[in-house]
């Protein structure tokens, strides 16, 4: 049987040394925004690197969130703590653990 697939995209962010509380408050999003199902924050021991995990019904509720003035806003906060940013959109599935 086949789970169901989410569209899940992840962004990893390389920020200024010593700026990650700075950072982890610009980069919450104001609102959370419809069709997104969870959210994750994956930071590097050093705080120096953090991974976004966020998984969406669709791909146009991901679209329409990256478009929105909320995410303009968000990005803009952010951009004075990133040195640098790599992102992709996947399709994934949950995976069932055995007990």
């Amino acid at each position: 049987m086949e789970s169901e697939r989410y569209v899940v995209w992840i962004t990893t962010r390389t920020i200024r040394e010593g700026t990650y509380e700075e950072f982890r408050r610009a980069w919450r999003p104001a609102e959370f925004p419809a069709g997104m199902l969870r959210a994750y924050e994956c930071f590097s021991e050093d705080s120096h690197e953090v991974v976004g995990i966020s998984v969406w019904d669709s791909y146009e509720s991901r679209e329409r969130y990256r478009a929105s003035e909320v995410e303009a806003e968000r990005r803009q906060a952010m951009a004075a703590y990133v040195e640098a940013e790599s992102s992709g959109l996947y399709l994934g599935r949950e995976l069932a653990i055995p007990k």
